[in-house]
């Protein structure tokens, strides 16, 4: 038998009040894609930040090319040729593309052959990033394609892939599938973690399942179902999504009309003569390729940005576009943002305090004075309702797995009961199971009166919970479609701006019947 590019045995990991990872091992051997499998808060988090260096096992023996190793530090980790590309982004705002990758490659020093380098590497692999562009003006997806090249610029021979596809278009995955079997045929190791199942089966060569941080078993992807493998996973059948009864929408909650704002970044895009309506007990879903213009159309209905005429944004009737975020808040509306980290929660802070950010007024603040039980309480509220995976409402933020803190955002903004809820990519980075969960969630706020937008790459997504359809691309924004009658081609073609001529019918329609 051929000797494992990475051998681990009997890793152990704790943390205060959670065994992360329970005599944990595994073997990735060379030229193989093999994927790491498990719910959120499963352990596999845990365990590749042990393989990278970034955590110490509190047990276990660690093994490359069959030779013991400790792996002190991720500068060790990348010496002996592991990379990896992260759930959550390890960017400086305030630097360009170039700078941050090249603090992370060892003896490196030339930024513009650099440079010169990452848009070679950018092209070839279909990762377009301009170098020179500071990482703040990013969307996420971009911000993921950077850490994608910072990856493949180490030559590393093993890569560890945490959710790379997450908020990259399917074009953009394929040709990353494209990359990785390359990678794989000319001898590297790559070790992929994913929620998406169908990616899953098309990709990985071999596959290890955690469950409550022990590996609960071993398969061959291409010879499983996603059922199959979502039942390895989480221990039961895989949740159905349903409408359990369907109800024509109701008056208008929101109505954007002729909406054109300038991005806030020189290097965003700018939102051109948008408009659509959403009415009570419907949900709309809005699909695009990252990066173009959903930030600042999100920026725009939250209030982060104000629109250039107060009645370009309206809502149930009250024209907001000139509107504070916490004056539309008062009014009902109610927002997950696309980044769970940075402005989703406070890192540092309990998830009881992040409660405070949006639920405040719930009860949880009297006359100016916090009250912790009642706050303890609600979040409590929200870790049982939505299965998330912490201790306790005293955990902090960055103590869970981005999965977790992700359904714990959503959970908090939907137990808001709001008039008017907007999610920026509601299900990233969130398992199977959870997704489902929150997907159902979605559908069952809407079956009480709630208008709900729903901002998403995953086109399946958006067909299972959306009444409606529209792609914005290059800032404008596609006619809509009703779920029944949009097709993944036709909305594939709209993903890159391919829609002006069913504008123009659409336009024509509406004069006739007019």
């Amino acid at each position: 038998m051929p000797t494992p590019r990475l051998e681990l045995t009997g890793i152990v990991k704790r943390y205060p009040g959670v065994l992360a990872n329970d005599r944990v091992d595994l073997a990735v051997m060379p030229g193989e894609i093999h994927a790491l499998l498990g719910e959120n808060g499963a352990g596999k988090s845990t365990l590749v930040k042990i393989i990278y260096g970034v955590v110490q096992a509190d047990e276990g023996d660690i093994r490359w090319d069959g030779r013991p190793v400790r792996i002190a530090d991720p500068h060790a980790a990348r010496k002996l040729g592991i990379g990896m590309v992260f759930q959550h982004f390890n960017l400086f705002e305030t630097l360009t593309v170039a700078e941050n990758i090249l603090l992370g490659l060892d003896g490196r020093s030339d930024l513009k052959a650099l440079s010169a380098e990452i848009a070679e590497v950018a092209e070839r692999y279909g990762l377009a990033v301009n170098p020179h562009r500071h990482v703040h003006a990013l969307s996420v997806g971009e911000r993921q394609r950077v850490e994608i090249m910072r990856c493949l610029l180490q030559d590393p021979r093993l890569i560890i892939m945490d959710e790379p596809t997450s908020v990259l278009t399917p074009q953009e995955a394929d040709g990353l599938f494209v990359t990785l079997r390359r990678l794989a045929g000319e001898g590297r190791s790559v070790l992929y973690i994913s929620h998406k199942l169908e990616e899953i089966q098309a990709l990985c060569d071999t596959a290890t399942v955690l469950r409550g941080g022990r590996v609960s078993g071993h398969c061959v992807p291409r010879e499983e179902t996603p059922a199959s493998l979502a039942r390895m996973m989480i221990g039961h059948e895989l949740p159905h999504v349903a409408r359990h009864r369907r109800r024509e929408p109701g008056r208008p909650v929101l109505a954007v009309e002729g909406l054109s704002v300038p991005a806030p970044d020189p290097h965003g895009t700018d939102l051109k003569d948008i408009s659509f309506t959403v009415r009570e007990g419907e949900v709309l879903g809005i699909a695009g390729v990252a990066g173009n213009g959903q930030r600042t159309l999100l920026g725009a209905l939250n209030g982060e940005t104000a629109a250039p005429a107060p009645g370009m944004i309206a809502v149930d009737g009250v024209a907001v576009g000139r509107l504070s975020a916490g004056r539309r808040r008062a009014l009902g509306l109610a927002h997950v943002p696309e980044e769970r980290l940075s402005r989703g929660a406070v890192p540092a802070m309990s998830l009881a305090r992040n409660t405070l950010l949006t639920a405040h007024g719930k009860g949880l603040v009297r006359h100016g004075l916090i009250d912790f039980a009642r706050t303890r309480a609600f979040a409590q509220g929200i870790i049982e309702r939505f299965r998330v995976a912490a201790p306790g409402p005293e955990t902090e933020a960055r103590g869970l797995s981005g999965g977790n803190l992700q359904k714990f955002i959503v959970g908090r903004e939907i137990s808001l009961e709001p008039r008017l809820l907007v999610l920026g990519y509601p299900t990233w980075g969130v398992d199977v199971g959870a997704a489902a969960a929150i997907r159902q969630e979605i559908i069952d706020l809407a079956e009480k009166g709630t208008a709900v937008i729903v901002l998403s790459e995953d086109l399946d997504e958006l067909f299972e919970v959306c009444d409606r359809i529209a792609v914005i691309a290059g800032g404008r924004l596609s006619p809509l479609r009703a779920v029944g009658e949009a097709g993944v081609e036709e909305l594939g073609q709209w993903m890159s701006g391919g829609f002006a001529g069913a504008a123009r019918k659409a336009d024509a329609e509406a004069g006739h019947a007019g």
